[in-house]
């Protein structure tokens, strides 16, 4: 191929072209474009795909920030929850220590023999163990003492509806032992048994005793009861009967008025009736009589009697 070059001049000169170099021409007026366009279009790919990586580092940057915050919010919250859990426990500790002295008080007052009770102490238990060691769990220590209190406290509990038991039982069976005397001021006057009648002289009979005092002073009951007279008897004038149950019964005589009436209950202790001079006597006192399964028995061993 030969190509014709024009000068200004009118002149021309031709150059001749081989295969070969009219090819590479043509490769570089067609290829070099091309290549180009190619190199273009994978830099503009590469660069869309980086930009997209970027966002999502980004995002990915900005959501664990967030997950940051939040992780630290549930980290104050549960430091404050644990503190706010040791100072409640801290608290129930010093309930408990409370709770043991006065349980152990109690146990004293209520006069109950320490080796029986010992309140100070967990109660003995015992059995064979149905939990299966693989189920165990190791726990915190705040929830392991939350845990460990929890079971002191039920223990404790069923300690003191135990004792609480125990006092009541006491207490009735004090309330029902007779002991004591039947008047808060006073003396006695007069004992049980044979004794010289003071109106004819002769020796007569005394089934019980007298406690001389003011007209009008109080008469007690020297144990709880149940009324079962209240009113005029011969010889007695106004009496006041009273069965303690365990077949013991109390008689209280002469009273100038009487306080009860058959049918009430009536603690230890309790004003009954006012001392008088009604029916057979001489002066204001009180004629004292203690039945035991229905047969006459001497005041005076209740009157020094002790509760044991």
């Amino acid at each position: 191929m030969q190509i014709v070059l024009v000068r200004r001049q009118g002149r021309s000169h031709s150059i001749s072209l081989s295969r070969a170099t009219l090819a590479l021409l043509s490769l570089c007026f067609v290829g070099v474009p091309a290549g180009l366009g190619y190199i273009g279009y994978q830099y503009s790919a590469e660069y869309s795909a980086l930009e997209s990586d970027r966002e999502a580092l980004v995002a990915l940057q900005s959501e664990l920030q967030q997950q940051r915050i939040e992780l630290n919010d549930v980290e104050i919250g549960a430091r404050d929850k644990l503190a706010a859990m040791t100072i409640k426990l801290a608290e129930m500790q010093a309930q408990m220590l409370r709770l043991d002295a006065l349980g152990e008080r109690l146990t004293e007052m209520a006069d109950i023999d320490g080796d029986e009770f010992d309140f100070s102490h967990k109660p003995a238990l015992g059995g064979p163990d149905y939990q299966n060691s693989e189920f165990n769990e190791t726990e915190s220590s705040v929830f392991s003492a939350i845990k460990q209190l929890s079971d002191q406290v039920d223990e404790k509990g069923q300690q003191l509806e135990i004792l609480e038991s125990l006092i009541s039982n006491n207490k009735i069976e004090k309330d029902l032992f007779i002991a004591g005397r039947p008047i808060q001021k006073g003396w006695m006057s007069s004992s049980y048994g044979y004794r010289t009648d003071p109106f004819h002289g002769d020796k007569a009979w005394h089934g019980g005793v007298d406690f001389a005092g003011k007209f009008g002073s109080d008469v007690v009951a020297v144990g709880s009861g149940v009324v079962t007279w209240s009113g005029e008897r011969y010889g007695y004038g106004n009496m006041v009967e009273i069965n303690h149950g365990n077949g013991y019964l109390s008689r209280y005589a002469h009273n100038s008025e009487n306080f009860v009436v058959p049918g009430e209950v009536v603690k230890k202790g309790q004003t009954i009736a006012a001392m008088g001079s009604s029916g057979r006597s001489t002066g204001p006192h009180v004629h004292f009589e203690v039945y035991k399964h229905g047969r006459p028995v001497d005041p005076a061993s209740y009157i020094h009697r002790t509760y044991r």
